[in-house]
């Protein structure tokens, strides 16, 4: 009896629920990615009040990937309509029975070329369709303002969805055409949510350098960065992100309060804009095995602007050592680096003053520091070394053309910022603009703390590389290092600050090895704790001798997230591989099928031997091999392998 009261609940329940809602006819439109394997569906659907909403759903071989969603944007603009004396309505949520005018379909499929990246060549291949959208299309003109200027009480709004679906998966953002009338958006907030199967799970991370947890969707402790890995229960690897954030109010996000297994898109604060206006894009990427959203993450530079610099001859990716801040300590530094096929020394913070007073000038070196800046840059570049310095948020704030110029004069390379605030569409305008400044001195940039990229390397290449991550400032351990690759380094380069010789990394030194290869940025840290005197002639830094910092091609060979992965990167005819263990001993089989057939090659392995004796435990061994051959290895705890191939 208790179960058929359940039952005709139920009926009733779906019933009222399907009279009260239904889809709006000819709102259903649906597009396909070019191997027709991701489906993105969209329509509105409309209640007993006769209000309209956005909805939306993603599959991937028929398989669910996001359940109905909802759609829009949160606009509130009593202020700018008050003041015109034009009437409006006082709810947010502006994006309510937009009526659906129209809509467009066109095909991409290009190849460009970056200045620098994970491969010489990227592929833009996508379907796309815009939906557009009206409100108010029947204004009545009356007197108000000025001189008896004639505005619309009722004036026509528009709006467009822009939908690209990827072989790599979905992105949409929502755009504001130029009206006549040039109207002011305040957008509060938007609608966007994603809606995933029962059973997904989520490797939350609550703040840019923070540790991950393994969480379903429910219970979170706060909001979620992004980007965000999720497992779904039909095997299925999906990642939430967000692509060309430059204008407006950094995202992340929250479980929803009112539905289950739902995430809502959040925003750091409110923006105000003037049409047009385009919203950054909402990324979906989907993967049948994750190792593939690695290999797939061009998505997010596919989505921003191309390059605007017409000059990128002094764009010089490298490989950097951190010195202290002493005229001896930098020289030794030169030295090593040249030595050792370094390209850089870094000066880190305080070396024009306590970072954090408004009274430390970055124009000047500190009085206090035995240290000549500009006879160690003419030193260094003496031996074909470049120097980048650190600067505080603080001292760039107001002055950038001073600092930078002053840098310029001196021949510096590029800047390191730090404490760069975050979030908000004002410090969001700002830093964008300070990296174009950099541009015009023809300085590099890499953004340190919680700064997270969004593709902007494309259109500005002088931004080469950003933390955002936790790294070894942090010393996270094996099983960390592990999560990363599926997770920020969807999003762009991360300055993880590798580390060999500091005594309190959490992995084995072939770990830190691998790291260089695994991990993608163009200017990468491999002594951030160390300094020359640490290096004893150990023979495996060779490896990073050897290894570069971008590449023509980029291969994730096998991993599951959180517990191991192998990373093939080719430059010119030789690779490099990176493979990783969590905190966990394992066995690996690296395939070689990446290499040429029908070339052989030398392979030359560095890895963890618990037996050697040595500071390090690295040994050194070599092998030939061609695309046929199989290599096995057996990783310690907390252990890797890197790997040289070499064409015979």
């Amino acid at each position: 009896m208790r179960n058929l009261l359940i039952l005709l609940l139920t009926i009733f329940t779906f019933s009222t629920t399907a009279q009260k809602q239904h889809i709006v006819k000819n709102s259903r439109h649906e597009i396909k990615s070019p191997d027709k394997k991701t489906v993105f569906q969209f329509y509105q659907k409309t209640t007993a009040e006769a209000k309209t909403q956005m909805y939306y759903t993603v599959s991937f071989k028929d398989e669910p990937v996001v359940l109905e969603s909802e759609l829009g944007v949160l606009i509130e603009n009593q202020l700018f309509e008050s003041a015109l004396g034009i009437e409006n309505d006082p709810s947010t949520m502006w994006c309510e029975n937009l009526d659906l005018k129209s809509f467009d379909t066109t095909t991409v499929d290009e190849t460009w070329k970056p200045v620098y990246g994970e491969r010489c060549v990227v592929r833009n291949n996508y379907n796309e369709m815009i939906l557009h959208f009206s409100k108010f299309d029947e204004p009545e003109n009356v007197h108000h303002g000025h001189a008896g200027t004639s505005y619309d009480k009722r004036r026509s709004y528009q709006m467009d969805l822009i939908v690209r679906v990827y072989n790599e998966g979905v992105a949409f953002r929502y755009h504001f055409p130029e009206t006549s009338n040039g109207l002011f958006l305040h957008i509060t907030g938007e609608q966007t949510s994603y809606t995933l199967p029962q059973g997904t799970m989520a490797y939350y991370e609550r703040w840019a350098q923070g540790p991950y947890s393994y969480l379903p969707l429910k219970d979170w402790p706060d909001e979620c960065e992004r980007p965000l890995t999720l497992n779904l229960q039909n095997s299925l690897t999906v990642a939430l992100l967000e692509a060309q954030m430059l204008d407006y109010s950094r995202g992340k996000f929250k479980l929803s309060e009112e539905k289950a297994n739902t995430i809502d898109l959040t925003m750091y604060d409110k923006v105000d804009v003037i049409t047009p206006y385009s919203t950054p894009w909402r990324v979906i990427m989907v993967a049948e095995n994750p190792g593939e959203l690695l290999e797939n993450n061009d998505i997010v530079l596919n989505l921003n602007t191309p390059n605007k610099l017409e000059n990128v001859s002094w764009i010089k990716p490298g490989k950097v050592i951190r010195s202290n801040l002493t005229t001896l300590d930098a020289k030794e530094c030169v030295d090593f680096a040249a030595e050792r096929n370094l390209q850089y020394v870094h000066l880190d913070a305080g070396w024009y003053g306590p970072e954090m007073k408004i009274s430390s000038n970055a124009t000047t070196v500190s009085p206090n520091r035995d240290l000549e800046l500009q006879e160690v840059v003419n030193y260094a570049a003496k031996k074909g070394i470049g120097v980048f310095v650190y600067i505080n948020q603080r001292a760039l704030y107001d002055n950038l053309d001073e600092v930078f110029g002053q840098c310029r004069k001196w021949g510096i390379k590029g800047v390191k910022f730090g404490f760069v605030q975050i979030g908000s569409n004002r410090w969001s305008v700002w830093l964008h603009k300070a990296i174009k400044k950099a541009a015009e001195y023809q300085l590099l940039v890499d953004i340190h703390d919680e700064y997270r990229p969004t593709g902007f390397s494309r259109t500005y290449p002088n931004l080469m590389t950003q933390e955002g991550i936790r790294g070894n400032e942090e010393m996270p351990d094996a099983t960390h290092n592990t999560i990363l690759p599926f997770t920020r380094f969807l999003a762009g380069a991360g300055d993880y600050t590798i580390c060999y010789y500091n005594n309190r990394i959490k992995t084995t030194h072939a770990h830190q090895l691998a790291l260089s290869v695994v991990y993608y940025s163009p200017i990468q840290f491999l002594y951030w704790y160390d300094k020359p005197s640490l290096y004893r002639r150990e023979k495996e830094i060779a490896f990073f001798d050897k290894v570069k910092t971008v590449w023509d091609d980029t291969k994730v060979l096998n991993g599951e997230i959180g517990k191991y992965i192998t990373v093939a990167r080719r430059s010119d005819k030789e690779w490099f591989v990176g493979a990783i263990t969590n905190t966990e001993r394992r066995t690996l089989e690296i395939s070689c099928s990446f290499l040429e057939p029908g070339k052989d090659y030398k392979a030359t392995l560095y890895y963890d031997d618990e037996g050697l004796n040595s500071r390090t435990n690295v040994n050194i061994r070599t092998e030939n091999v061609d695309s046929t051959k199989k290599i096995n290895f057996n990783l310690i705890d907390s252990g890797g392998v890197a790997i040289h191939f070499q064409p015979k």
